[in-house]
């Protein structure tokens, strides 16, 4: 993501110019959508255990897999590490564990790694594509399209992760999969979170959270995830990430967002609808805010490997 981000960073007089082809303008929109507040305890109920297993994906195998991590594995109790998968480079780190205060199989993805170039290879390639029908068969002749590096990215764990996410299911009992992400990881959740509710039987009750979600994939796309999935994400003040890849490219956000205000990390809105214009959407990509992406979010939630212990 960050190849993506330098370019929204330059000079306000290059942003002008056409940015891979295309100008970024239109990404001003006008502020037409309705939000409602939120309060701190209303996010912290259904976001904080997601943003904290979202977390945890930023750090080593090792750690993660003793759940030695440092602060973001202890912030986290009653946790069985599963499994893992990923080589924190081109196959970015997912792990699967039991989460026994509410008998949950937790799931979280990596986001981008800026040391990896070949992790932030996986967001630049943001052609779009058909979805891979064979993984979800009852979307065919849909129109869906999705981001071609996102794609590319969940197809190369695609298959063990689900095997483990199966394995626990039944070794626990569990009835309840949780799917988060930050980022890169936040893409790949929306995939792993459809993609794991379509082979696991209806009575699994499977929530997807991101955080820093850019677009995904077109406007099927978001209405697919809106009735089958359903997503929750938390965008960050001026976080450029959100708005890319633009609309003009033909790609839409799901709903779902909840948008936080400002730096107190006290002030949130609901923001109903699609790519709605009064929270992230409306953004001036003449003021956008790097640092955002990170955090913190809430509870000084940042998400990146300088939290880790290892």
């Amino acid at each position: 993501m960050l190849a993506l981000i330098s370019l929204l960073t330059l000079a306000p007089s290059a942003l002008s110019a056409p940015i891979f082809g295309l100008s970024i303008g239109s990404e001003n929109a006008a502020a037409t959508g309705q939000t409602s507040t939120l309060s701190l305890s209303d996010v912290q109920s259904s976001l904080l255990r997601p943003a904290l297993f979202a977390r945890v994906a930023y750090c080593s195998s090792a750690s993660i897999s003793n759940w030695t991590c440092g602060e973001p594995c202890t912030s986290l109790s009653n946790i069985t590490f599963l499994q893992s998968g990923g080589d924190q480079g081109l196959i970015p780190l997912y792990y699967v564990a039991h989460d026994a205060s509410d008998n949950s199989i937790a799931v979280a993805h990596q986001g981008t790694d800026s040391q990896s170039i070949l992790s932030i290879l996986n967001d630049v390639k943001f052609g779009l594509v058909d979805l891979n029908v064979t993984r979800f068969p009852d979307t065919a002749g849909k129109g869906i399209k999705v981001h071609s590096g996102f794609q590319q990215t969940f197809e190369r764990t695609a298959d063990g992760l689900l095997a483990g996410v199966l394995k626990g299911l039944s070794d626990t009992g569990a009835k309840k999969v949780t799917v988060a992400g930050h980022s890169l990881g936040a893409a790949l959740a929306t995939m792993t979170g459809a993609f794991i509710k379509k082979s696991v039987d209806p009575s699994v009750e499977v929530s997807v959270t991101g955080f820093g979600l850019p677009r995904g994939g077109n406007q099927a796309w978001a209405d697919f995830l809106d009735s089958d999935v359903g997503v929750q994400y938390m965008t960050n003040q001026n976080d450029p990430v959100p708005i890319v890849p633009p609309r003009s490219l033909g790609f839409q956000h799901p709903s779902g967002e909840v948008h936080v205000v400002d730096d107190t990390q006290q002030n949130f809105v609901d923001c109903p609808g699609q790519d709605n214009d009064n929270c992230s959407t409306g953004n001036s990509v003449l003021k956008v805010d790097v640092s955002n992406h990170k955090g913190p979010y809430f509870n000084d939630l940042s998400f990146a490997r300088s939290q880790c212990s290892d």
